[in-house]
Formats: C-alpha cells, sequence, structure tokens
C-alpha cells in the first residue's frame, strides 16, 4: 500500500481520483464518512477533475481506501508527484466530440496523465499532469494528426484567446461536389454501370475525402469508431458493393457538412473572443518625466497614471484621479444607460469613455482585471458539464457501439438465416453504419450552454457553470437581503416637519450639527440641507451622545439633534409627537429630531430608500411564478415597510448571519429550489447555503465574482427575471435539441430497416440534425 506524502506539521496528504464522483451527491457521501474517521484533518473535494485530496494523520491510507470501497467509491490514489502541474493546449482541429473521443481514448492511462478536461467550443485541453510525461502527450496528440499549442495564458494567467481553426480550403470541396455530381449524370445517361461512372467517383472522393480517411485510419488504429472511421468503412463498403456515385455523394455531403458545421461552431467561439476584444492592447500612460507614452496594456503596472480620451476604450481598471467623464459600462455591467464619473470613481476595462477626458490610477493588472476575471469565468463554465450534458455523454458512450453491433447483425443475419442477398443486406448495413455517430446529439448541448453563458455576460449576468443556468429554471423560492440589494444602501431624509414656525432657521441650525457628525443618519440630513443651499453656522462646544446622537452651541443656546431615546431623557415627548414617531418607525423610518433643552423645533425622518428596480424586478419575478422572501437585519417594523414598499411575500427581521443561514437551511431540500441574493459579506453563509446564489454589484469585487454562483455586475434586481427568462429558454432549448438529434436518428433507423432510407440520404440527415442543433442553440446570442 503507498503511502502518503509527509508535511512538516506531521499532517499526510493524499490525493485519489474517483471515476464515480460526479456530483455533490457522492461529495456528502464520501464526506459524511471519511469525516467520522479519526486522524482525517482535511476534505478537499473537485468535481470536475474527480479528485479528492484527504490531510490525515494516519499512519498510512489504507482505512481511507477501505472506507471508500465501503461505500462504492472506485478511488484510485494520484500518482503524480507534488511537482504536478496544470497545462492547457489549444488544439485548432477538435471541432466536435469525434476528436474529443479519439483524444480521450489515446491519453487516457498514459503514465503521467491524471485528468483531462475539454472545452471544444475553445478548442482546448486541459490536463493534469506531470512534467515530464508533457512531450510524449504532444507526441500522442501528433501522432493524432493533432498538433497542440502550450497556451501561455493558462500557464502565465493571461487571458488566451481561443485556437485558431485551419483556415478551410473551398476549392477541393468545389471539385469534389463537381465529380460526384457528374458521376450520379453518368450514371443515369448510361443507365447503369460506366467505367467513367467509377473514375469520376475516384476523383470526387480524392479530392474532397482524403482528410476525411486520413482521420479515419488514425481512429480505426487507435480502435476508436468514431464519424470519420464510420464513414471510410461506408464509403470504402459503398465502392466495394459497386455504388459508386453514391459512395462519391456520401463522402462529399460528409465533407461539406464538416466544414459548415466547424464554421457554425465558429459563431459561439467568437462570442468569448468578442470579449477579449473589448480592452485595447495600448494605453496611454504618464512616464515618470511627466510626458504620455503609448505602451501594451499587459505591461502596465498598477499605480501608474494612464489617460483616456473621449471616445476611447479603458485598457485597464482603476480610479479616476482627476477629470469627469460619462462612460458606457454595458460591456461589463449590461446597463442601459451611460454612468456619470468623477473623481475617486471607479472604471472598468473594456467600457467606453463617451464625452469627457480623465485620467485615473490603475488598481489591476491587465490579467487581473474584471473583464479578465468575467472571461475567466465564463470560459471555467464552459468546461463544466451541465446535467443535460453529463445524461448525454453518458448516452452517447452506449448509442454508438450499440449501432455499430445492430448494423454488423444486419448485414450478416438476414442473408445467412433468411436467405436475403448480400448486397441488400451490406447496403443497409452501410446506411445503419452512416446513422450510427451520435455527433449531433453530443454537440447540441455544450453549444447551447455556452451561447446561454456568452448571452448572459453580455448583460452583465456572469453565471459559473451550466449547472446553475440549467438549475435556474427550477427556482421556486428568492431569498434577497435588503440593504444594497432592494434598497440603496445609503440612508436618505424622506420627511421634514417644521414645529416651530421657521423652516429656513430649523433646517440651517440641523444642518450646522449633522456636517459634524460622520453617522450616516446625521450625513443624510446634512446632504439634504446641502442642496437647500443653507449656509451652516458655526458650532461650539460639539460632543456626540453615543447611541442618542450630537449636541453643540450655536450662536450662545445649546441644541440637541437626536433621536427617540434622547428626547425621553431631555423629557420633551407629548402625545402627538409619540404618535408621529411611532408612525414613522411603522413605515421603516428612523426620526431625529431638533430641540433645545425646553422645546422641540424639528422633526426629520431617514429611511435607506428602496430602488425603482427592485419594485419592477419583483414584480416580474412573481409573474414567473417565484415566491419571495426578505432577510434584513432591521427590525421587524421596517423589514415589513420595505417588503410592503416593493411586493415582497415575506419579510423577516432582526436576522444576523446565522439566521439567514439557518432560514436557508430551513427551505433548501424540500421540493423547492431556493436562491439567494446578497451583496455583503455576511450574506456569505446564506449564498453558499442556496441551491443558487446571487451577488449584487460584483463589477470590481474579487470576491463576489470567486464565490458567487451568479454574480449580477451592477446593482440592478431586474437581471434576476432575465437569469430566469434566459434559463428557462436554455432549457427549453436543450430539450428541442435533444429531441431533434434523437428524432432524426430514429426515423432513419426506421426507414433503413423498410428499404426506404439511402446512404446520401442519411448523411444529409445526420450532418443535417447537426446543423440544426447548433443553429438551434446559437439563437440564444441573438436574445
Amino acid at each position: 500500500m503507498p503511502s502518503s506524502e509527509p508535511s512538516s506539521t506531521g499532517e499526510n496528504r493524499v490525493v485519489y481520483q474517483i471515476k464515480n464522483m460526479d456530483c455533490p451527491t457522492e461529495e456528502a457521501l464520501i464526506r459524511d464518512k471519511l469525516g467520522r474517521l479519526p486522524g482525517v484533518a482535511e476534505l478537499e473535494f473537485n468535481l470536475v477533475q474527480r479528485t479528492l485530496a484527504v490531510t490525515h494523520r494516519l499512519p498510512s491510507p489504507e482505512p481511507l481506501e477501505k472506507a471508500l470501497a465501503a461505500i462504492g467509491m472506485q478511488a484510485v490514489r494520484d500518482t503524480l508527484s507534488p511537482a504536478g502541474q496544470t497545462t492547457v493546449l489549444g488544439i485548432a482541429k477538435m471541432d466536435c466530440p469525434t476528436e474529443e473521443g479519439l483524444i480521450r481514448c489515446k491519453l487516457t492511462g498514459m503514465p503521467g496523465v491524471a485528468g483531462l478536461e475539454f472545452n471544444l467550443v475553445q478548442r482546448t485541453l486541459t490536463l493534469q499532469h506531470a512534467p515530464e510525461a508533457l512531450p510524449s502527450i504532444l507526441a500522442a496528440l501528433k501522432s493524432l494528426g493533432l498538433e497542440a499549442q502550450v497556451q501561455g495564458g493558462a500557464v502565465a494567467g493571461e487571458v488566451s484567446a481561443p485556437a485558431e481553426p485551419a483556415k478551410s480550403n473551398w476549392w477541393p470541396m468545389l471539385v469534389a461536389g463537381v465529380l460526384a455530381t457528374a458521376s450520379e449524370v453518368v450514371y443515369w445517361w448510361n443507365d447503369g454501370f460506366h467505367w467513367a461512372v467509377a473514375a469520376l467517383a475516384l476523383l470526387a472522393i480524392s479530392s474532397g475525402g482524403l482528410p476525411t480517411y486520413k482521420k479515419g485510419f488514425i481512429a480505426l488504429r487507435n480502435r476508436n469508431l468514431n464519424m470519420n472511421a464510420l464513414m471510410s468503412i461506408a464509403v470504402t463498403g459503398a465502392m466495394l458493393i459497386g455504388q459508386w456515385p453514391e459512395a462519391a455523394m456520401v463522402m462529399f455531403l460528409f465533407a461539406l457538412a464538416e466544414i459548415i458545421e466547424a464554421k457554425s461552431l465558429d459563431r459561439a467561439r467568437n462570442a468569448i473572443r468578442g470579449l477579449m476584444d473589448l480592452a485595447p492592447e495600448m494605453a496611454t500612460v504618464r512616464q515618470p518625466d511627466g510626458s504620455w507614452a503609448e505602451v501594451p496594456a499587459k505591461s502596465v503596472a498598477p499605480d501608474a497614471v494612464v489617460r483616456v480620451r473621449p471616445g476611447e476604450r479603458i485598457a485597464l481598471d482603476g480610479e479616476i484621479v482627476s477629470g469627469s467623464s460619462t462612460v458606457n459600462q454595458a460591456p461589463i455591467t449590461g446597463e442601459s444607460l451611460p454612468v456619470e464619473k468623477a473623481e475617486h470613481d471607479s472604471v472598468f476595462a473594456g467600457t467606453i469613455n463617451e464625452s469627457g477626458s480623465f485620467e485615473y490610477r490603475v488598481t489591476a493588472l491587465a490579467a487581473n482585471t474584471t473583464l479578465a476575471r468575467i472571461i475567466h469565468a465564463v470560459e471555467a463554465a464552459q468546461g463544466s458539464r451541465a446535467p443535460t450534458q453529463r445524461f448525454v455523454d453518458q448516452f452517447a458512450r452506449v448509442y454508438t457501439p450499440a449501432v455499430f453491433a445492430v448494423a454488423l447483425a444486419t448485414a450478416l443475419i438476414p442473408p445467412l438465416a433468411f436467405g436475403a442477398t448480400w448486397i441488400d443486406a451490406i447496403y443497409k448495413a452501410l446506411v445503419l453504419l452512416v446513422v450510427a455517430c451520435p455527433c449531433a446529439l453530443v454537440i447540441s448541448t455544450p453549444v447551447t450552454i455556452v451561447s446561454g453563458l456568452a448571452s448572459a455576460a453580455r448583460k452583465g449576468i456572469l453565471i459559473k457553470g451550466g449547472v446553475y443556468l440549467e438549475g435556474g429554471r427550477k427556482l421556486t423560492v428568492l431569498a434577497l437581503d435588503k440593504t444594497g440589494t432592494i434598497t440603496h444602501g445609503r440612508p436618505e431624509q424622506t420627511d421634514f416637519e417644521d414645529l416651530c414656525g421657521d423652516t429656513a432657521r430649523v433646517r440651517r441650525l440641523a444642518a450646522s450639527l449633522a456636517t459634524r457628525s460622520d453617522h450616516p443618519v446625521s450625513q443624510a440630513i446634512a446632504r439634504a440641507t446641502q442642496q437647500a443651499d443653507l449656509d451652516p453656522a458655526e458650532v461650539a462646544e460639539f460632543a456626540a451622545i453615543p447611541g442618542r446622537g450630537v449636541r453643540g452651541t450655536i450662536e450662545g443656546q445649546l441644541y440637541y439633534l437626536g433621536n427617540h431615546r434622547l428626547l425621553g431623557e431631555l423629557g420633551l415627548p407629548t402625545p402627538q409627537l409619540e404618535e408621529r414617531l411611532d408612525s414613522l418607525e411603522r413605515q421603516g423610518k428612523t426620526a431625529v429630531m431638533l430641540a433645545t433643552q425646553n422645546e422641540v423645533l424639528g422633526l426629520f425622518a431617514v429611511a435607506d430608500t428602496v430602488k425603482e428596480s427592485s419594485r419592477l424586478a419583483i414584480g416580474e419575478l412573481h409573474a414567473l411564478g417565484v415566491r419571495t422572501l426578505m432577510l434584513t437585519g432591521d427590525n421587524q417594523h421596517t423589514a415589513e415597510a420595505i417588503a410592503g414598499q416593493v411586493g415582497i411575500d415575506e419579510a423577516r427581521g432582526n436576522q444576523l448571519p446565522e439566521d439567514k443561514l439557518n432560514t436557508i437551511e430551513s427551505l433548501v431540500g424540500g421540493p423547492s429550489r431556493v436562491g439567494m441574493v446578497g451583496d455583503g459579506i455576511n450574506d456569505a453563509p446564506a449564498l453558499a447555503r442556496a441551491d443558487i446564489g446571487f451577488a449584487m454589484g460584483a463589477a470590481g469585487t474579487d470576491t463576489a465574482i470567486e464565490t458567487a454562483d451568479v454574480a449580477l455586475m451592477d446593482d440592478d434586481l431586474r437581471k434576476l427575471p432575465t437569469f430566469l427568462r434566459l434559463s428557462r429558454t436554455t432549457a427549453a432549448i436543450l430539450t428541442q435539441n435533444i429531441a431533434l438529434a434523437l428524432g432524426i436518428k430514429a426515423v432513419f433507423i426506421a426507414l433503413t430497416f423498410t428499404g426506404q432510407a439511402t446512404m446520401w440520404m442519411a448523411v444529409f440527415a445526420d450532418m443535417g440534425a447537426s446543423l440544426l442543433v447548433v443553429f438551434n442553440g446559437l439563437r440564444l446570442l441573438r436574445r
């Protein structure tokens, strides 16, 4: 039994590959089993890579392996050295599941290879491997006819563009099409075979089909029945039984459809490449001598000062140090209107400076900008398997061998057992071989998911994986934090009542005291009086009264600006005033009074105001059948008042972080799928426990982008119903694609057995189905 790798603390760490650990269900099972073992210190799961790292104080990992085996987990110890690494390879010719299956067959089990993660849309393969294994991996890929390049961005942390595809040469396809058509015409003109028919067919196949034959030979040599292998067998069989025109037309149609499908998939790839193109490559940076110079954005260090002219795109994240402008932030936040920017405001790479000119201090390297983190997050989300995609992958592994077996039986059993003619039986078998590839089924899911992720990113909604894009349609309950989520998060003065008959004097006195305080309530009153253009008076002997308010002497008179408690201590409340204060508090407002030691001069009310977008968003959520729940640390009166203003179904006040977590836990696991929306650290436990956690205002916030399941890049709650509608549309398109792919296959299998299907019809239907599902998935990019 191998021993674990010891650490300097006396703890050991062992890493396992667990082939049947696919989802959180298995993770919970393993966590429960191993968590009870004495000596187990920490468990680290990676469901995408199907790995489990165990930190323990056991003499050997044997008890761990016995426990895993007892719950049916197929655990194999990772043989990588501690220096094992992750490398991202760009493979320009990896267009579809055909190449993925070939690579997986070749590299799985190869010494030093621990994990493979494919991203067909970006044409990348992420490898976990021993450092010394990389040359042999690259050689193995080259033997498959697939040149691979190590992507520097994956190693250095920079954003890498998708691998560029090989340029298509249309001339051979044009020649192949003309020759295949000519073969059909000559066959029809002579009412049967003629030597020219075979000659034209061979020329057509040579012109357009040699790449398919090459790929098919490589696949068969590696014992892989992919589409190229099946098509090569089918075309060769057709020639052997004398179906020359059909063999030529089948090869031409297949090769043509392959090119069209690759071009169609490029639309999904370009959706991500378009995000990368948002940030300019150059930036105008101030030099040490005070001059300005154009330098590559990726070389600009934090704290450098960059100048932006009207109409230019902003190259890096930063904070404005001089100047002002309006900035179109739609590429990052999805906001429809430009945003006013002044000194100390944040700006983001990829956004567009519209009117003024300004200078800003760089706050992040090019590889760490908000735009770069969005791109990385979308790329990582593409690599994760959505539930539908996992089902499709499992189905495809069974489907192709099963249809191949049926084709073999069709070729042998009727002639041997029932006296059917060999030519007819073999022809039917060849048609079935064409139908045997599940390409349309397998490619439909990733294209749809990537289109949905890219469409959401354009709207300022960052979704961290296909599982959340699909799962959003099932949400029936949505819990929301109040401050900063439903409200603006900044108190504003909402009411003012003059109780002494001198409005200007009362407001001026209140402003004089409020401007000296840094309390949010005082600041709200100060802002309101500043808007009235009142000059504050000099305040002497100013002092804060903790938990009550402030006091100070103005023009020889002592004044107080404070809350209900302070008024009670001064002995000033009257029944009428108490009734008014109670009414304001029931509306969720904080009452503040200006008073002397003898009388109350004025009454101010301050509240955290509700965003107009919140009312609209809650109405849309209800229209979509989602029940809403507000969780806030404010008192129950305030919670109910705010909930009433926006139309939320239920409000719960006095909620500490652990109370919010307990509320979410009480809802999760039942018939309802629960989402949680928040913007603060105190919401993190509840966000993590919900089925889907939504982070508000994530632009420029590292933690929110990295930890949330879905990040709303600005503070507009209307993105929630947009996400739900996108999720439902995505699920509908996935269902349509699966039905299309399987339905067309089923029809042609049935037509084959009735003798009505021909090979070229089968190719046309098979590749036509692939194009249909690709175009159907790409519809999400137009939404």
